[in-house]
């Protein structure tokens, strides 16, 4: 890529393809499987994807986006303290930064970290999301080595009218949200929506009393124009503001004890807070022709993202992140009723820009880019719409280390008995992010501008059964994925100076697993069920052996564990009961983690390693219609007031009561 060509990106337009689903609740259609933006049945597609409609998030009465996201196979979800608080989601042990997420078709992850915090969305009215297991990259380059999620916000056609929902319960919380939608004429449609939670929080210090509370918004407009049946312009703005209160951590009293070693641990910390504010803006124009047998797009896109943190004497750190993101998509669809061919071809120019914010004058804060342009080509074929194939493969090429290539190649096929066989196999790269590559300090935390991007391939193998004529599903998949050339930061003490950087490691990583569901619609009933065990050894330095009693240094040693923080075990089970002759229903959520392990650090910061037990959240929710337009909703979570932790030394909420009511008109 050259610098004559890069200064044009910003001047690009470009982002996945965005589709109308048609039924709202439909979750047998996906929009994130291709480049072409048509929508495709789930049943003609080779990879695992999960589609969560809104009725599923209404029914579970979603808050917090990522609650949601521990009903799907495969995923594995972590909040770091309270609401508000770092959340990531790993997809068959991946990273928690090898995971794509679009939201309404927006790049969304934070340029500077590289990374999407789940902790900043909350649940709009109306929405539903799609997750893509396994190697994406071929279609949408960096980070989608877990896969992909996508977050959209339904349109005025898919879901026309006004809802407003206000809500309060425990811990001082108070969640609202609102939408107007509609069409205007025959050429526009319009969603406008916003969404508000704010809560008093509780303790994360296990022996602390300090209550972490938040405040998280989100604003979402989206408008369609279509002036002909073969021309659609399509605009999306969206802003989001999270401030969360935050809790340190060190040694001191009440730090626990691993292997003889007091460990840091999470301690009150008044007046520390962060907060998070972002804007992502999106223009798309599709013009179809020959009867859509030629589809181009062109679409550009925003991303704004500044993170600021604060402590008790003041502002103490922040970051800025900017991302502009171009393509251009032409598909052809030629063929016949029984064979459909679809060739898409798409380029994507992206720019991102980040530096640090520093009142002590301790870190580098000039802005630094990134350029990069990718090249698609996908290919699928249809025969009888039981028979599916398909394959992509893309280039990515960047200023500042080795260009990258993926490939991936899917296959589905729909016996006439209800079985349906499908298969993928594909390549993931991660490039690195502005830390890594530019450092933080200089001459104390150096960046590698010779870093290479991370690399991981894999396949899956699964089968599919539908009885009761369609109205029963079940579903079993085997996945096995290689990670190689891993970012890790490495340290060194050159003349009494500690200094560190990041580099690529030489160790072989391996995820392997299988994944189940079901899900069933039997009259008034609706059940959903997933199953996924994990296997995902990690080879890492930690000490082993107790302390030494005279306090002596001990050295770590390589130690072969699983992965942490993603358990071997996660189950979910939602069991709605929803008759339409009462204005009643009520939905049983049943969400299971399993032993996982985390890291401990002693006062030398050397790593050790603890297990957090197993443990099961029972959810409760109903609602009563008192009329066609007046609803009243509650709910009990943790019902049977588990004690757990999903981050070491950080506490969690117990059992928890809500209620309010709703307003559709």
């Amino acid at each position: 890529m050259t610098k004559t060509f890069v200064s044009l990106i910003p001047l690009l337009a470009a982002t996945p393809a965005l589709a109308e689903t048609g039924a709202t609740d439909d979750t047998n259609i996906v929009v994130t499987a291709s480049r072409s933006g048509d929508a495709i049945p789930a049943d003609l597609i080779g990879s695992s994807i999960t589609v969560l409609d809104s009725e599923a998030l209404e029914n579970r009465q979603t808050r917090v986006l990522s609650d949601v996201l521990r009903d799907v196979p495969g995923v594995a979800v972590n909040r770091t303290g309270a609401i508000g608080g770092l959340t990531q989601i790993r997809i068959r042990g991946s990273e928690g930064n090898h995971v794509l997420v679009f939201i309404d078709g927006i790049k969304a992850s934070d340029p500077f970290h590289g990374e999407f915090d789940f902790g900043t969305l909350i649940a709009d009215e109306a929405a539903r999301v799609e997750v893509l297991r396994g190697q994406q990259s071929s279609l949408y380059g960096s980070d989608a080595i877990g896969g992909v999620v996508t977050y959209t916000t339904l349109s005025g056609r898919e879901a026309p009218g006004f809802t407003a929902r206000v809500e309060g319960g425990s811990f001082g919380t108070v969640s609202t949200a609102g939408r107007a939608a509609g069409i205007v004429g025959d050429t526009f449609d319009y969603a406008l929506s916003g969404s508000y939670l704010t809560t008093e929080g509780y303790p994360t210090a296990p022996a602390g009393d300090r209550d972490l509370g938040s405040d998280s918004l989100g604003l979402s407009g989206k408008l369609n124009w279509t002036p002909t049946p073969d021309f659609k312009v399509t605009a999306v703005a969206r802003y989001s503001y999270t401030k969360a209160d935050l809790n340190d951590q060190a040694i001191d009293d009440s730090s626990p004890v691993v292997r003889g070693y007091p460990v840091i641990t999470t301690i009150d910390t008044p007046g520390s807070y962060y907060r998070n504010k972002a804007f992502y803006g999106l223009v798309r124009a599709e013009l179809s022709l020959f009867d859509d047998a030629v589809t181009t797009a062109l679409s550009g896109q925003l991303t704004d993202a500044n993170r600021d943190a604060f402590a008790a004497y003041g502002y103490s750190y922040g970051n800025r992140g900017r991302r502009y993101r171009g393509s251009f998509e032409n598909t052809l669809r030629f063929g016949n009723e029984r064979v459909k061919n679809r060739f898409t071809l798409a380029v994507d120019a992206e720019r991102e820009e980040f530096r640090n914010v520093d009142p002590t004058g301790y870190a580098f804060t000039g802005t630094r880019q990134v350029d990069t342009l990718g090249f698609v080509a996908q290919y699928d074929v249809t025969v009888d719409d039981r028979l599916a194939l398909g394959a992509s493969a893309r280039i990515d090429a960047n200023d500042y280390f080795q260009d990258a290539s993926t490939a991936r190649v899917t296959g589905s096929y729909l016996f006439p008995n209800g079985t349906r066989i499908h298969a993928a196999y594909g390549s993931g790269v991660k490039a690195p992010t502005s830390s890594e590559l530019f450092g933080y300090v200089d001459g104390q935390y150096i960046g590698n501008p010779d870093l290479q991007p991370e690399r991981s391939r894999g396949w899956e193998a699964g089968m599919e059964q539908r009885l009761l004529e369609g109205a029963l599903t079940l579903g079993a998949t085997y996945f096995h994925s290689r990670f190689d050339n891993q970012i890790q930061t490495v340290g060194t003490s050159v003349g009494g100076q500690y200094i560190s950087t990041s580099i690529n490691n030489d160790v072989v990583a391996k995820q392997r697993g299988v994944e189940t569901y079901l899900q069933a619609r039997l009259g008034d009933w609706h059940v959903d069920a997933s199953y996924t065990y994990l296997k995902a050894p990690q080879v890492l330095t930690a000490l082993v052996n107790p302390a030494p009693a005279d306090g002596s240094y001990q050295a770590a040693v390589p130690v072969e564990t699983q992965a942490v923080r993603r358990p071997k075990n996660v189950a979910s089970f939602n069991l709605t009961y929803a008759p339409e002759a009462v204005p009643v229903s009520a939905t049983l959520t049943v969400r299971h983690n399993g032993q996982q392990r985390d890291y401990a650090f002693n006062s030398m910061y050397q790593r050790l390693l603890v297990d957090l037990k197993a443990f099961t959240l029972v959810n409760l929710a109903a609602t009563y219609d008192i009329s066609g337009t007046l609803q009243v909703f509650g709910r009990v979570e943790n019902l049977f007031d588990e004690d757990y932790q999903e981050v070491f030394t950080f506490s969690t909420p117990g059992r928890a009561a809500y209620g309010g009511v709703r307003v559709r008109l």
